[in-house]
């Protein structure tokens, strides 16, 4: 199974110091374009076996990451290593033992399932009967054994992205990296990659990198780096970062919401925010405490809704706003 360890980080303290025992190693990573600067000291590890999230709203620095990570891009400062490899000094080495999976398409949708993973085997080195084994076993794998002479222009969203992954996992890489793998797809073709990430996770104990902007999809990942604005706001395991919240979130609608706070805050000496036009609270009991804020302003709210905390929550906590009103 994947590791379970965490790491918690609280923004405006020291960071953790890695352990630099994983397969991949993020020390102190720092991008910039021209003035603005997408990465800002970021460091984690991941270790075998584990599928790992990065998660962060557009303009995050997440893209960037995995971008250095793949080696297209060189880092500003800082240093990443994966299998021991410097991503930026041992580029070529590493392209060998990791497969990378963008979020734009590389198929080429005119040729078929099975030529396509011919073309990217040669890429790699691979011929004759070991390669024509190697695409039967990897077309078995994601289900497109009965479509591999077919061209992929006649597949489905879901069907190319699993030809996507046949592909980047076609040279037998221990390490696979996927840029927002489920972009365009349905519900139903989300979870069969998702399902797929985790069989390559378990049975074959292929370490597994993820970017998304999807709080559902991040919630499968075995532990998460949380980015904000180029910097790692949270690191650990989904249950451990929204058990810091530690009771429940309570949201309040009213037509003055500025007021409203300021009165919880006097009367019941809370800290609530004011988020969206919404009063926002973390409080334990929260069903209790809403008997008693709306008998302390009566005709002051026109809805309440309680929630368990789930990781927007852990993002407001971080950051102070909302997943999509950073600054892009």
């Amino acid at each position: 199974m994947a590791s379970n360890s965490s790491t918690i980080d609280i923004v405006g303290s020291e960071p953790p110091s890695p352990s630099h025992t994983g397969v991949i190693s993020v020390q102190g990573l720092v991008h910039r374009y021209d003035q603005r600067t997408a990465l800002n000291g970021v460091s984690f590890d991941v270790q075998a076996a584990e599928l790992f999230g990065l998660l962060g709203p557009n303009g995050s620095g997440k893209t960037t990451l995995f971008r250095i990570l793949s080696t297209l891009m060189v880092p500003t400062a800082g240093r990443a290593s994966i299998l021991g490899h410097d991503v930026a000094k041992d580029a070529n080495a590493l392209r060998r033992q990791i497969g990378v999976v963008f979020q734009a398409q590389s198929i080429d949708v005119k040729l078929t399932a099975a030529e396509n993973l011919r073309h990217q085997g040669h890429l790699y080195g691979l011929r004759g009967a070991a390669l024509t084994a190697r695409i039967t076993e990897m077309l078995s794998r994601v289900g497109l054994s009965d479509r591999a002479n077919e061209k992929a222009e006649l597949f489905s969203g879901g069907m190319q992205r699993r030809l996507e992954l046949a592909k980047g996992l076609l040279h037998h890489p221990s390490i696979l990296l996927l840029d927002e793998p489920t972009t365009g797809l349905d519900p139903g073709a989300r979870r069969d990659v998702w399902q797929y990430l985790k069989s390559l996770r378990d049975e074959e104990r292929v370490s597994v990198i993820v970017t998304t902007h999807l709080m559902e999809e991040a919630e499968r990942c075995d532990r998460l780096a949380i980015l904000n604005e180029g910097k790692l706001v949270a690191l650990g395991t989904p249950a451990t970062l929204k058990q810091e919240i530690g009771g429940d979130v309570i949201l309040l609608d009213t037509a003055d919401a500025d007021a409203l706070a300021e009165k919880i805050r006097i009367r019941f000496r809370l800290h609530p925010q004011v988020l969206d036009g919404q009063v926002r609270l973390e409080r334990e009991n929260g069903h209790r405490f809403i008997t008693d804020v709306m008998e302390a302003f009566p005709g002051e709210i026109d809805a309440i809704s309680v929630s368990k905390p789930a990781l927007e929550d852990v993002f407001i906590r971080r950051t102070g706003h909302k997943f999509w009103t950073e600054k892009i």
